[in-house]
């Protein structure tokens, strides 16, 4: 009797933070009003950091408490889009000024600035990915990749080189390129095509393949993330989330199913924590003002 007694009272005192620790993470995170984010990171902890897109100010926050506050900021010339966190450093893609920045993730101090896109012509600098031996950032406007080399610490390099995509990849009226992710190894990028809905894997040495998807398209997707042989593909203007399987070579897919939630409001990029995945709502639909509101919507994976 007695035992069964400490067997009910232990499963009660497990289950109580476990409730606990579910309730302490709220849903909704709200970002400061005007700032119009695009890009968001997970660090340390449970640390995040959020691009503003006209600025190039990045936010600074908590998954925990919700709270935070601007971590670096804007300044002319600068643009925040997609964002990265590896190594102690945050990289971001600067978008319309064709350039790529490096932050320090402890003090918010400017590392590197990069400028990407050389010779003119129009250029959006749209996202980042981070592997150990480079940062790749992908050009909308342009049939290339940005690579950018870090040494065996992570530190970048002084410059980045444009590698020239070949393969299916084509460019197309409207966005192209625009989420990057990669294998643990580096060595197999995957990206989506914006306008088209297309994915493809690229190569290091930009040899790009398209994923077969048996005729499905992920139109208007946009921040993208690889675990495993899952990818989520963030479909802004849909409001949608779609969750492609994967072949074992990454050169197949089918779109298993669709993760939607009321709090998405033209959603662009994601991160994930734990069993959960982090959406930023851009509000693309919305006139932005300096008292628009915007939010990071926290939904399970």
């Amino acid at each position: 009797m007695r035992r069964t007694l400490l067997l009910a009272v232990t499963v009660a005192v497990v289950a109580v933070p476990a409730a606990f620790a579910k309730a302490a993470f709220p849903e909704t995170i709200a970002l400061p009003n005007g700032w119009q984010p695009e890009g968001i990171a997970i660090g340390r902890g449970t640390t995040f950091y959020v691009g503003s897109i006209p600025t190039g100010a990045v936010y600074r926050g908590d998954l925990r408490t919700g709270k935070g506050a601007p971590f670096v900021q804007g300044a002319t010339g600068r643009a925040a889009v997609g964002v990265d966190f590896d190594r102690g450093l945050l990289f971001v893609a600067g978008g319309p000024t064709g350039k790529g920045f490096v932050y320090d993730a402890r003090n918010g101090a400017l590392v590197r600035e990069l400028q990407l896109a050389t010779g003119g012509g129009a250029t959006f600098v749209n996202d980042v990915v981070v592997t150990k031996r480079a940062a790749w950032f992908t050009d909308s406007n342009r049939a290339v990749l940005y690579r950018l080399p870090l040494t065996k610490n992570g530190r970048p390099a002084a410059a980045a080189q444009a590698v020239a995509l070949t393969g299916d990849f084509q460019l197309a009226p409207g966005f192209n390129l625009n989420g990057i992710d990669a294998t643990p190894n580096g060595k197999t990028l995957v990206t989506v095509q914006s306008g088209t809905g297309k994915l493809f894997t690229v190569t290091p040495a930009g040899v790009t393949t398209e994923i077969d998807l048996g005729g499905q398209t992920v139109q208007n997707g946009d921040g993208i993330l690889l675990q495993g042989r899952t990818l989520y593909v963030v479909r802004n203007q849909n409001n949608q989330i779609a969750v492609v399987a994967l072949g074992k070579a990454l050169t197949t897919g089918t779109i298993a199913r669709t993760i939607t939630n009321p709090g998405f409001d033209v959603p662009t990029t994601i991160d994930r924590f734990g069993s959960t995945l982090y959406a930023v709502n851009a509000r693309f639909a919305t006139p932005p003002t300096p008292t628009t509101p915007y939010t990071v919507v926290r939904v399970g994976r």
